[in-house]
């Protein structure tokens, strides 16, 4: 039976008392609701199919934070972190509540954090029925018997179909994200995308972690083995997180955002966020079997005539989604905790083809690549990015960082010393050749470099340096061709390669200027050093 709630204590501390909503529906009715709704389709898998609508992917630049007491000397404010003023925001939300007052919405109450010495409490307010299922797969669920909150630490109100007036409201467009750390408030209207729910949320967890509890706060995904080795990945949205962290000999402790706190590692979430494009069975069997009822496909699209999705159809966008629970994934730890790390791995697409494999780094090295935060983004991610384009995001998440990257890179070099942690850049991009003339890294040969670093078959292994980068190469590894294991062995003009590892690095230092102030000298000892070139 649908709960139906008009009760006031839930929704009065945000002056929606009289507001008519579902309460806390649980899947089975939230989908029955969606379909009912004209809201999506189920898929044969069980899943259900839904289309965001324009946006089908973040827009960080209409992503603001407002600035107040609260923020306005501790937030890294600028291209990344737009300031909104008080006012702005204060005429945005009572808009917002008389656009929604005759409107029945959904309110999930959810929490963020496995561990629960550091979590928060989140109540996600929408608009349409789909985007509770999202909240519920994406947030940490209360069990049967817990009691929830009257009043939660966060409120997410997002409303799709409510447009700000740019030239009143102080957006830059009609859709938008808000963040307001006072009222611990997050607006979003304009844009149905539900990945500006989760991201909302980790912006957060970004500013209140490091701050208050010494946290580090990380764009990754994690597993642990059965020695209880974790192991962390880093890497901007394409570049493999979700996928390398789902081995079926290893627990999932999540896919997208953790914490490093005091002797442990947790999950931000309770879910995964995972890039479906060409997905197949054979290729991601635990992220293709996660893909049942409960699920929430986003922006797909079936093979005419039939509800069978066709995952290499990207008409809509390449940025096609699923968003499941964490148990979906048979291997996944609950609680998602788990010991400090042994292995960190920084994942970056190298469109240009430069960087090895696999590398071993110092911790100079680590910390420079940590604040460098190099990749290309992939298309479809980000609305308007329809190819690779070469990108450093500082921290692997600079468009999530309220606090200056520095702050970051510090917590990551205090804790990586302190354990003695194995750091490892791993190219998933490209190799013999850039973008357009070599070929993607095989997946099978990365996962065969992850497996030997986490099992410790690389720690007995003969290293070369990179003549540019400094970076320690393995010279052989079990099941990957020793070929390709030099990035510069694979191109066919030798020349060719080091003219566009030496662009590369001038990009790398480049880009470093904005942090050389910041930087001591065993950071600046991982800089790469430009290459004499022999014609």
């Amino acid at each position: 039976m649908t709960k139906y709630s008009v009760q006031k204590p839930h929704l009065d501390y945000l002056g929606m008392g009289s507001l008519k909503f579902k309460y806390q529906l649980s899947i089975p009715e939230l989908v029955e609701d969606a379909v009912n709704n004209g809201e999506g389709t189920l898929a044969d898998s069980g899943a259900l199919a839904i289309d965001t609508g324009k946006f089908k992917g973040r827009s960080p630049k209409d992503r603001f934070i407002v600035a107040d007491d609260v923020t306005n000397d501790t937030v890294w404010w600028g291209d990344v972190n737009i300031k909104i003023s008080t006012q702005h925001f204060d005429q945005l939300y009572q808009k917002m509540l008389s656009y929604i007052g005759n409107k029945e919405l959904y309110v999930r109450d959810a929490y963020a954090c496995a561990n629960k010495n550091y979590s928060t409490s989140i109540r996600v307010i929408t608009e349409h029925a789909f985007q509770s299922i999202f909240a519920n797969n994406l947030f940490l669920r209360y069990q049967d018997g817990e009691e929830l909150p009257q009043q939660p630490e966060w409120t997410i109100i997002a409303i799709p179909s409510f447009l700000a007036d740019p030239t009143t409201d102080g957006t830059r467009q009609s859709n938008f994200s808000i963040l307001n750390f006072s009222k611990k408030i997050i607006l979003i209207g304009g844009t149905a995308y539900t990945g500006e729910i989760k991201k909302g949320i980790f912006s957060v967890l970004n500013f209140v972690l490091p701050e208050q509890k010494n946290t580090l706060s990380m764009h990754c995904s994690a597993n642990v083995g059965k020695d209880g080795d974790s192991a962390v990945f880093f890497g901007l949205s394409g570049t493999g997180k979700t996928t390398l962290s789902a081995d079926p000999n290893r627990a999932l402790v999540g896919d997208d955002e953790h914490g490093w706190g005091e002797g442990t590692i947790f999950n931000f979430e309770g879910g995964c966020y995972a890039k479906c494009v060409d997905l197949t069975a054979e290729k991601e069997p635990q992220i293709y079997n996660a893909i049942k009822f409960g699920a929430l496909l986003e922006n797909i699209n079936y093979f005419p005539g039939t509800r069978s999705v066709d995952f290499a159809n990207i008409d809509k966008t390449e940025n096609t989604r699923v968003a499941y629970p964490l148990h979906h994934i048979e291997n996944a730890l609950e609680p998602s905790v788990a010991p400090v790390p042994k292995n960190i791995f920084f994942l970056t697409a190298d469109a240009f083809g430069v960087l090895p494999p696999i590398s071993k780094l110092t911790p100079g090295q680590a910390m420079f690549h940590f604040i460098s935060g190099y990749t290309a983004k992939v298309a479809g991610t980000e609305t308007g990015v329809t190819e690779p384009q070469l990108t450093f995001s500082a921290c692997f998440g600079k468009a999530f960082l309220p606090l200056h990257p520095t702050a970051y890179a510090k917590l990551l070099g205090e804790k990586m010393k302190k354990h003695q942690v194995n750091v490892w850049l791993v190219n998933t991009g490209w190799s013999g050749g850039a973008y357009g003339v070599g070929n993607r890294m095989k997946l099978s040969y990365t996962r065969a470099m992850i497996t030997a670093a986490l099992n410790g078959e690389l720690e007995n292994a003969e290293f070369v340096q990179h003549p540019v980068f400094g970076l320690a190469m393995p010279q052989a590894c079990t099941n990957v061709p020793s070929e390709i294991l030099n990035p510069k062995n694979t191109w066919s003009n030798p020349q060719e390669y080091d003219t566009k590892a030496n662009e590369l690095a001038l990009a790398f230092l480049n880009n470093f200027k904005d942090f050389e102030a910041f930087a001591d000298e065993e950071m600046k000892k991982g800089m790469p050093k430009l290459a004499e070139i022999v014609a």
